[in-house]
């Protein structure tokens, strides 16, 4: 039995960060995944892909240039799968191997298989050849990741009906798609979708939809998808999805109605991949959900053994979940208290982008804080302009006491990469002044946050 001092199960962004943060601490570290799964979810069916089938289709579409050109240009017609899938496979081959070649260079030993608990320091790997070993570790960190939940009674083919990872693999495009769920991963292929000339709706049994986001964002995000075609139906629940002889597939929801579309996505939540793992042979345990509880160290209930990532639940960000890894095995190996970030950001990648830090409005004023708003409208900027949007808003949230930043909220174009400015803002106590003051680069979307300084700074003094 060969023994270490680190093995973590899972090699997406938290398990790849705890290994590596092991590894430089001089500790004989090992991870363990499936070959095929070196990655983990963020590589092969989450954030890469998402994201990168995003970039393609407003690309390929020409969504992005539609602002200048008018809503009827298209960069290509008839556009196929193919076209999208060929740079999605490009991407996840490269992004394998950048992963491969980090823990390699780290002296970190990888070993294929499915690992499940034999006891608290034991693991059984069954490699892909049918073998099993087994090996010892003095710490372990789980970053298992989660899956599509998939209820009983909804009828998954991967042609008609898909979850988030199904939809990855289908093999033509679709003329219409239910969407089920309108959280995150169902808003972003949505709208993804949607700028392929796909004919979108969107179901939740929610009376809202994103509902950490300040309300005014998703105000914005709303009318954005209902200008662009999308239909939303909220408090709607799915009563049965059946397919038809004709290819298509019938959505009937409590309340009666029934919706014919050529697909069905189903994106209403996600559930722990612990079933192969079975923590309970180790002594750890797992909620409803299959997710594990850990403490401010990342330590489950057995204090050698760690948690992090999406197996933990909330925030399920991988720029998180990449922190908490590196938390964890710091903890484990130098006995110190963490301090994750309280103050991070968030990104949604649909069309329109939208990225906050901070409170929120809701949250100010159910805390008593007084506050006040500074917004910019990114088409306003010079640069908003010359890219030919349309829409977008900048949104910033200051103390009326002492002009502190309290919140930064951002839809349009860029957003995930504008919202660091306000986030070190945010971290380093930075003011009002520190807007108005200083000089941003001309031109560029950036300067919003110069015009939403002015603007609340016309309103503090009045």
């Amino acid at each position: 039995m060969q023994a270490y001092d680190f093995i973590v199960i899972g090699s997406g962004p938290a398990g790849q960060r705890a290994a590596i943060q092991a590894a430089k601490l001089g500790k004989r570290t090992a991870i363990v995944d499936r070959q095929s799964m070196l990655g983990g979810v963020s590589v092969h069916t989450g954030t890469i892909p998402s994201k990168t089938l995003r970039e393609a289709a407003l690309y390929l579409s020409g969504w992005d240039q539609r602002g200048l050109y008018g809503q009827n240009y298209r960069l290509k017609t008839n556009l196929t799968i193919d076209d999208l899938m060929q740079r999605l496979h490009i991407t996840l081959q490269h992004e394998t191997e950048v992963i491969q070649n980090q823990l390699s260079r780290n002296g970190i030993d990888i070993i294929e298989g499915t690992a499940t608990f034999v006891n608290e320091h034991t693991i059984s790997v069954e490699h892909n050849d049918s073998g099993v070993e087994e090996f010892r570790s003095d710490y372990f960190l789980i970053a298992v990741g989660s899956r599509p939940i998939r209820p009983e009674g909804i009828p998954f083919d991967d042609e008609h009906v898909f979850d988030s990872d199904g939809i990855l693999e289908i093999k033509r495009m679709p003329s219409s798609l239910v969407v089920v769920g309108a959280g995150v991963i169902g808003i972003e292929y949505a709208s993804i979708f949607s700028t392929l000339d796909t004919k979108v709706t969107v179901l939740d049994g929610r009376d809202s939809m994103l509902g950490f986001l300040d309300q005014e964002i998703v105000d914005e995000l709303t009318h954005s998808l209902r200008d662009r075609g999308i239909s939303i139906r909220l408090g709607e629940n799915v009563e049965s999805i059946e397919p038809c002889d004709n290819g298509h597939v019938i959505v009937t929801t409590k309340s009666g109605k029934r919706l014919s579309a050529d697909m069905v996505l189903y994106a209403a939540g996600r559930i722990g991949s612990t079933w192969a793992l079975q923590p309970d042979k180790a002594g750890i345990e797992v909620d409803e959900r299959r997710l594990i509880s850990v403490n401010e160290n990342f330590q489950t209930n057995i204090p050698h053994i760690y948690a992090a990532g999406d197996i933990i639940g909330f925030p399920s960000l991988a720029s998180t979940s990449m922190e908490q890894g590196r938390l964890a095995a710091s903890h484990a190996f130098n006995d110190t208290e963490t301090n994750m970030a309280k103050n991070f950001p968030f990104g949604i990648y649909a069309v329109p982008e939208i990225s906050m830090v901070g409170a929120t409005e809701e949250e100010l004023r159910k805390q008593d804080i007084p506050y006040e708003i500074g917004i910019a409208r990114l088409r306003e900027t010079a640069r908003g302009q010359i890219m030919g949007l349309n829409e977008g808003i900048l949104k910033i949230l200051f103390s009326i006491d002492d002009k502190r930043v309290l919140g930064v909220h951002i839809i349009g174009e860029g957003a995930t990469e504008l919202i660091h400015i306000g986030q070190a803002a945010l971290v380093l106590g930075g003011t009002l002044d520190y807007f108005i003051d200083n000089v941003f680069n001309y031109p560029t979307l950036a300067e919003a946050y110069k015009i939403a300084a002015l603007d609340a700074w016309n309103k503090i003094n009045i």
